[in-house]
């Protein structure tokens, strides 16, 4: 009997194809900003990326997240979803990947200076983040699925359709 495929945009396509698509899509300046990885920086080139990205296991599973998670715009799992790599990661049947996210430099630069003044401003409060299986449970404005603006709407909660629209 043929065993179901996990439901994973990345089963079965190499790392060329993906990188030619994310070269093709966002080009090289902006994956360096992204992705903070001197192989899209110093002297790029397709031979030289896949060579780095083949020896360097960490910076290969980076741009498998980003391609997932910013470029094909899956929604975020679990704790325990991200404690897999992101070939191993499955999402539930019916959920397809949508438009990638457009990225400039001056938006990644912006995220960036926002994700940091979230972490201090947790580190203010005393918040630890959130890793591993002994999660402390997160203040109200850490906690999962709140929105603190009202204009966004919260994620669905139902595993169908996880965009909430």
């Amino acid at each position: 009997m043929i065993e179901l495929q996990q439901n994973n945009p990345l089963h079965g396509l190499s790392l060329e194809t993906m990188l030619t698509e994310l070269v093709a899509f966002y080009d090289w300046k902006i994956l360096y900003a992204a992705l903070r990885l001197e192989c899209f920086n110093t002297n790029p080139s397709m031979a030289a990326c896949m060579k780095f990205l083949k020896k360097t296991e960490w910076a290969r599973e980076r741009v498998e997240s980003f391609y997932l998670y910013r470029f094909k715009r899956m929604p975020k799992g679990s704790a325990a979803q991200f404690e897999l790599k992101p070939r191993a990661r499955g999402f539930a049947d019916g959920i397809v990947p949508r438009k990638p996210q457009a990225l400039t430099v001056e938006l990644i630069a912006e995220m960036r200076k926002k994700a940091q003044a979230d972490y201090q401003e947790m580190k203010r409060n005393n918040v630890r983040p959130q890793y591993g299986k002994d999660k402390p449970k997160a203040q109200d404005h850490y906690a999962q699925n709140k929105r603190t603006d009202k204009n966004r709407p919260a994620p669905s909660q139902d595993p169908r359709n996880p965009w909430g629209k």
